[in-house]
């Protein structure tokens, strides 16, 4: 017939293709141009069943010999054409072909869902210090979330009545459109999917079945958690409308700045500023950790930027043993006003210094030399 390709074609296989090669093309077409991975395309819809509909007629041997022999004519006039009348049809015929795999969870929105939908999710967030973080914290969270009315019993119906059926679509909350050789199963207009519609509303929940409630729980939070990782409290989040399992509600936690640290994966930075002498002729210092003070030893001739590493005082991982270092970097603190004894002794120092440079001073001053020679 006018219009349509050629199923070969269509299929990217060649006249003499085997029945393993035609179900692998389809199996590639179908994964490709499935509507559920490409969201208002049209495009992809029709090519979606453009590829169902050559896999049924290539994949039958006595409609694929009709089809070598008169083409798309032979088959309409044969009345032995494609007969899928909506998308579920194409799970039906060809779920058993292709396993559970593909079909079944691909496709199992359409015909291998089990049991009512579960409710939604909800969210919340919880913020804690870095110290809780590193031990773990229990802490109270509040959200809101529905709930069934009370005064209706979560039907929506005025108390003393009850929900009609809707008489559009029979009480299946979904109604049936003809598009040429498909169907197209949408939401029931009437009853906008509930299959019943309420004439005389409660008046608490307006018709609606459910009342918006504040719930406070108490999050169990592991040690080692980092900023923007989410907790799950199961069971907590909105109601089925299909009577169902609850959702889950999810809560993000919020690790508030520390002054000192810097988190970096399971290791703490923190940079600590000390002076020149200590610098030179090294000694002990006094740090801060998460359990408390700690003293670090500086040995003499320490560099500005030279960091120590304080084994085990850094942060746990939730999801293993062992907890990460703490990493002293150490910068040298220059003073930027000086009494006018701390200025003698510092000159004094400058020349000295200049008398007796140390070696790496040495070498970079005669490299700097020979570069000023050679220009």
């Amino acid at each position: 017939m006018a219009g349509k390709r050629d199923y070969y074609e269509v299929l990217g296989v060649d006249r003499n293709a085997t029945e393993k090669q035609i179900a692998e093309a389809y199996r590639k077409l179908a994964l490709k141009y499935h509507p559920d991975r490409n969201p208002g395309d049209e495009e992809a819809v029709a090519k979606f069943k453009e590829a169902a509909e050559a896999f049924e007629v290539l994949n039958h041997a006595e409609k694929r010999a009709i089809y070598d022999r008169y083409g798309h004519a032979g088959l309409e006039g044969r009345g032995v054409g494609p007969q899928f009348h909506d998308i579920s049809d194409i799970f039906q015929a060809f779920g058993d072909i292709f396993g559970d795999g593909l079909f079944g969870d691909l496709f199992g929105r359409g015909r291998r869902r089990r049991g009512p939908r579960k409710g939604s999710d909800v969210a919340c967030e919880v913020e804690i210090e870095l110290a809780e973080a590193a031990t773990g914290v229990k802490k109270p969270v509040t959200f809101h979330r529905h709930e069934y009315c009370p005064a209706c019993d979560g039907t929506g119906a005025k108390r003393g009545t009850r929900p009609e059926t809707c008489r559009y679509c029979g009480g299946r909350g979904q109604v049936v459109q003809q598009s040429g050789i498909f169907s197209i199963q949408t939401t029931c207009p009437s009853c906008r999917g509930a299959g019943s519609i309420v004439r005389e509303a409660c008046g608490q929940c307006r018709g609606s079945g459910v009342v918006v409630t504040e719930v406070t729980r108490e999050v169990s939070i592991p040690a080692g958690v980092d900023d923007g990782m989410q907790v799950r409290l199961p069971g907590e989040g909105e109601p089925s409308p299909e009577g169902g399992a609850r959702g889950d509600c999810y809560c993000s936690i919020k690790v508030r700045p520390h002054p000192f640290f810097r988190r970096d994966g399971r290791n703490l930075l923190c940079q600590v500023p000390i002076g020149y002498a200590l610098a030179a002729l090294g000694g002990t210092i006094e740090i801060p950790t998460l359990e408390g003070r700690h003293e670090l030893e500086i040995p003499r001739g320490t560099q500005s930027g030279t960091q120590f590493a304080v084994k085990g005082a850094g942060m746990p991982d939730p999801r293993r043993r062992g907890r990460g270092d703490l990493i002293v970097q150490i910068t040298i603190e220059v003073p930027q006003r000086l009494t006018p004894e701390h200025e003698r002794l510092l000159r004094e120092l400058a020349e000295l210094e200049n008398r007796q440079v140390g070696p790496e001073r040495r070498s970079f001053f005669g490299k700097l030399k020979e570069y000023f020679q050679a220009g």
